[in-house]
């Protein structure tokens, strides 16, 4: 398409994260008569199919813990020698990012994006040892410093604080509006009660999400609210573990462990409460669908406060203080608060779609 600009995005697969969702919320909404996406990755995704619907192309390497270090520079280097035509790099890797930057600079590319979704590195200390040097380049590789959250930006970028740019994880407001009937429908679907008090939770099995603090509160929430019931969507490499461990404090029969869903608008509609004691996050997408479904968040204190929205929806609560969000879960039980969020209202905090799709848009087109 003449005229049309084309947007690398570096990822390492195009599953259902955070990251990866509003990337597919943004090329939905963005005019593709103007900005086209293609993917750099190095693992297949769900996503993937969808991408070449919407006209964008999948590139795929090994992944550095496939092929080690310097393969996967090498291969980094090939392809970005091979791929002359891109002009704009938008790397969603964290400090991982560093490394694409690098071959992309050293082929002339020149709009180099870094964007920080998170606030801390996963992985044990030699693995985040080695991906804190792979990004000590990024401020001096990077031309343009995005994050999701002002504690995002400070992780990613110390330093560069004041040249960064926050753009908002936007959603779809409407597709997460409470809905009654669909409530009614996703509860049927799964065997669920009107009267049953549903606990919810979004997100990859890994440690940052913390899902044995989750099923701990949930253990104890049980012994005093029978009729409740432990909804975890997502998958990942600790699901098995987490599986194990509910059932040694046998509320495994209370819990549904629902894998990866492509309805977690519904889905939001059959909880009750969604509780995310994350041990560190950018600034979760979840939590803000989950406040458009009117839908109270018991959030861990190392999330930041940047995700509340303003409706009164957001608890904190310490991890160290678990007596304290168990509370809180109990009295989320004993008073249900309306969930009508207005569209207009929404649409002020800036999180609507469509409103940050013509910002990226205008963005890249501004940088070439």
């Amino acid at each position: 398409m003449v005229g049309t600009v084309t947007v690398l995005h570096a990822v390492v697969n195009m599953n259902r994260g955070g990251a990866e969702t509003l990337l597919m919320n943004l090329y939905r909404n963005i005019d593709r008569s103007k900005v086209r996406f293609d993917f750099l990755t190095s693992k297949p995704g769900i996503f993937d199919e969808e991408i070449k619907q919407l006209g964008g192309y999948i590139h795929r390497i090994p992944y550095i813990s496939d092929v080690g270090h310097f393969q996967y520079v090498k291969m980094l280097n090939r392809f970005f020698a091979e791929h002359k035509e891109y002009r704009v790099i938008h790397s969603h890797m964290d400090k991982m990012s560093g490394l694409v930057l690098r071959a992309a600079a050293r082929t002339g590319v020149p709009v180099r994006i870094a964007h920080s979704h998170n606030t801390m590195s996963e992985g044990g200390l030699a693995v985040r040892a080695y991906k804190w040097l792979a990004g000590k380049s990024i401020s001096s590789l990077a031309t343009n410093y995005l994050a999701c959250s002002r504690t995002a930006s400070e992780w990613m970028f110390p330093g560069k604080e004041s040249e960064v740019q926050i753009i908002k994880n936007g959603i779809e407001g409407v597709r997460f509006a409470f809905d009654p009937g669909k409530r009614a429908n996703v509860r049927s679907e799964l065997g669920i009660g009107e009267n049953t008090f549903v606990i919810g939770h979004v997100g990859r099995f890994l440690p940052q999400k913390n899902h044995a603090y989750l099923i701990e509160r949930f253990a104890e929430f049980k012994l005093i609210h029978g009729n409740c019931k432990l909804l975890l969507a997502g998958d990942g490499p600790l699901r098995t573990e987490m599986e194990t461990f509910a059932d040694k404090l046998k509320v495994k029969d209370d819990m549904c462990f629902l894998g990866i869903r492509d309805d977690v608008d519904s889905l939001l509609q059959c909880f009750d409460v969604i509780v995310f004691p994350s041990l560190h996050e950018g600034l979760p997408l979840t939590l803000i669908e989950a406040q458009r479904a009117g839908l109270t968040c018991i959030i861990s204190d190392t999330i930041t406060t940047e995700v509340d929205l303003g409706f009164g929806l957001i608890q904190s609560f310490s991890l160290r203080e678990p007596k304290r969000c168990l509370k809180m879960i109990r009295d989320a039980s004993q008073h249900q608060k309306s969930r009508t969020i207005y569209s207009d209202d929404f649409t002020r905090t800036g999180y609507e779609i469509s409103g940050t799709a013509r910002w990226l848009q205008d963005f890249y087109l501004s940088q070439l």
